[in-house]
C-alpha cells in the first residue's frame, strides 16, 4: 500500500468505529461506558502514568503551567484527564468522528485543543513550544513504521528543549498482521526504537516492556 491509501484506510476504519462504538475502541475493557466511568478511567491513566513520572514530566516545572500535547485523543478520555492537571493541552487524532466526539467530551473544559489531523504529520498544530508529548494505545494500532517514526519527528519539532515525548508502541510482533490492519499495528522492536530516536533527534533514556503489546519509551529531546 502507498502511503496515502494507508493514511485514507486508517481515518475511515476509525470513523467506523467510532460511529459503532467509540469509547468501547478507545478503551474496549468495558462496552457500556458511561461518563462517570470514562472520566473516571482517564483519571485512572492519568495516576498511573503521570503522576507517577513527574520528575521526568514536568522537570521541576508547575503543570498548571505546562503546555502538552497529546496524539491520539479518541473521545478523549485521556484528555480530560490530562486538562485537571495540565494548563494548556492540545490533542490531535486522525478521525473525525472522533474528534466531534472529544469536542463535545471537553466542551467545559477551556484550557483544551482538539485538531483533526491526517494520521501522519503534525501540520494542523499551531508552531508553539511544548512541554510534554505523550501517546498510549495508538501507535500500538498503526500499521506502518514510517508513519510512527514522522509522528516521532513532529513531535521533536514541537518540543521545547529538555521536554520528554512518553509514548507506548506495539512491542508484539504475533500480534502485527499486514500493512493494511489499522487495528493490529506494525511492531518495533528495542534496536528499532533505538535507531528512530537517533534519527529523529531524540535520547532514548528509558523503556519498558519490550517485546510486549505496551511498550513503553521515553524520547527526551536534547536541552539546548
Amino acid at each position: 500500500m502507498t502511503l496515502a491509501e494507508q493514511l485514507e484506510l486508517m481515518q475511515r476504519d476509525w470513523d467506523l468505529r467510532a460511529r459503532e462504538n467509540a469509547r468501547y475502541f478507545v478503551d474496549t475493557s468495558r462496552e457500556d461506558w458511561t461518563d462517570e466511568t470514562f472520566s473516571a478511567s482517564g483519571q485512572e491513566n492519568l495516576a498511573q502514568d503521570i503522576l507517577s513520572d513527574t520528575g521526568n514530566i514536568c522537570q521541576g516545572k508547575d503543570p498548571a503551567g505546562m503546555r502538552v500535547l497529546e496524539i491520539g485523543c479518541g473521545a478523549g478520555r485521556l484528555t480530560r484527564a490530562f486538562s485537571t492537571l495540565f494548563g494548556d493541552v492540545h490533542a490531535v487524532d486522525v478521525s473525525g468522528e472522533m474528534v466531534a466526539r472529544a469536542r463535545v467530551w471537553l466542551q467545559d473544559r477551556p484550557n483544551v485543543t482538539v485538531y483533526q489531523n491526517n494520521g501522519c504529520d503534525l501540520a494542523v498544530v499551531p508552531s508553539l513550544e511544548f512541554d510534554f508529548a505523550y501517546s498510549s494505545h495508538v501507535f500500538q494500532h498503526i500499521p506502518s513504521r514510517e508513519v510512527i517514526e514522522t509522528y516521532v519527528c513532529e513531535v521533536y519539532r514541537l518540543l521545547r528543549p529538555g521536554a520528554l515525548f512518553k509514548f507506548q508502541v506495539q512491542g508484539n510482533s504475533a500480534e502485527y498482521s499486514s500493512p493494511d490492519d489499522t487495528w493490529h499495528g506494525v511492531p518495533i522492536t528495542e534496536e528499532q526504537a533505538a535507531d528512530m530516536a537517533e534519527r529523529c533527534g531524540f535520547e532514548l533514556r528509558h523503556s519498558f516492556g519490550a517485546g510486549q503489546q505496551y511498550f513503553w519509551l521515553w524520547f527526551f529531546k536534547p536541552a539546548a
